[in-house]
Order: C-alpha cells, then structure tokens, then sequence
C-alpha cells in the first residue's frame, strides 16, 4: 500500500525536542493543519466543525530507520535504561513510523489563501509533520475511562515548577505563547536518564531559543533570545 500526505501540520516546534511525549498535555499549545492542493476541499470537512477533537494519523517525519526496527525499545519515561516490547510503547521508532494523536479542534476556518485549514491546540507534532489522515473523535466508542495501562500506570507524571524571571517573561509579547511555552517546559523535555543541575539545555519553540536548568523539581529560564 502506497500513501501519501493529506496535510501538513504547522507548529512552532522546528525540531524534536520539547514536544511533549504525548497530545493534550499542554492544552495551549497551537497549530493549524494545512491540507495539499489536492485535498483543499470544503466539502472533505463537511460536518468536522461539529466536534470538538480529532484523531490525526502521521508519520514520524524526523525518525525514518529505512525500514529498520527492533523488539523492544527503550521507553524514555522508564528512565532509557528499560526495555519493553515496541508494540507495548509509543516509541517513534516503529516497523511503520506512524503516530496517533488526539487534538482540540479550536476552529475550522473554510476560506484561508490555503484552502481549507483546522486550528487546533495540543497538538504533539512539530512543525511540518506529515499527516496522513484525519478522523473525528468519538466518545462513546474512543472514552474508556476505566482502562488498565499496565507500565504507564506506575509512572510519575508529576510535572515541574517553572520559573521565568520577570525581566526575561518579559521579553515575550504574546501571553499566548508565553502560557504554551511554561505549559511545555512544565512537563520536563528533558530526556529521563538526564539529572545535572549545572547543564544548559536549549529549547527552540515560536523563534525563540529558550534555555534553563532544572534542580529537583524546579525549572528555571535563565535566557530567551
């Protein structure tokens, strides 16, 4: 089976780090999905304005492995040390590297210079992500509140505290942007096994080059350019 791309998201994450690990964790983050000229038809979302979240299927863009794959991978929420079967993880490396995420839709708008186009928030993707098809999110057949998620529901997901100095806050005009980029640097980008109070990371999210250090449970920004 051949397939194509429908879309392509566009975020302002330009690369893989400080994505968040899974959709809707950071409900303030924006993108919108864009639709190649052959899919640019108002007829295709007939209906979608209806509801409130959407399934995306797309492809990890920024992890081919030419077709190579393991068994088991290296979850980073168990810390990269252990291992468990790839079918029982959401590991972008993947036999086919397609991903599965679940994203509000903020609006549809049906007559843009791009056609068709859905603004979204929450969205796990970076910018330019191929999507290669879209479907609505049903309640009633996708909600099982009641579901067991073996590993997962053994894990910490506490998140960080984020502390931006006030002068460097506010370097960054748009409160929209600055409550995404808190709401991501909150759920610690940082690879698990990683725990050196001295180290600088660099995030790169809406233009800006964003760097902190973290000590326990606490984040601070100590540059924005």
């Amino acid at each position: 089976m051949l397939i194509s791309p429908i879309a392509y998201i566009r975020t302002e994450f330009p690369e893989k780090f400080g994505v968040p690990r899974q959709s809707g964790l950071a409900p303030d983050l924006r993108g919108t999905v864009v639709f190649e000229p052959e899919y640019r038809s108002a007829d295709a979302l007939r209906g979608l304005d209806g509801f409130s979240h959407i399934w995306l299927i797309w492809e990890f863009s920024a992890n081919r492995n030419n077709g190579d794959w393991q068994p088991t991978v290296r979850p980073p929420r168990l810390g990269g040390n252990e291992r468990m079967g790839v079918f029982a993880t959401r590991s972008p490396f993947r036999p086919n590297p397609l991903g599965l995420s679940c994203v509000e839709v903020d609006k549809v708008e049906y007559d843009t210079p791009d056609g068709p186009v859905i603004h979204v928030r929450g969205a796990d993707l970076m910018d330019m992500t191929p999507i290669y098809d879209i479907k609505p999110y049903i309640r009633y057949a996708d909600s099982h509140p009641e579901a067991v998620c073996g590993y997962v529901d053994t894990l910490d997901e506490r998140t960080l505290t984020v502390v931006i100095p006030e002068g460097i806050a506010s370097s960054v005009k748009d409160k929209s942007v600055l409550d995404a980029l808190v709401q991501t640097l909150s759920l610690d980008p940082r690879p698990s096994y990683h725990d050196d109070p001295d180290r600088v990371y660099g995030l790169s999210y809406a233009g800006m080059n964003v760097r902190f250090k973290v000590f326990l449970r606490k984040l601070t920004v100590i540059g924005i350019d």
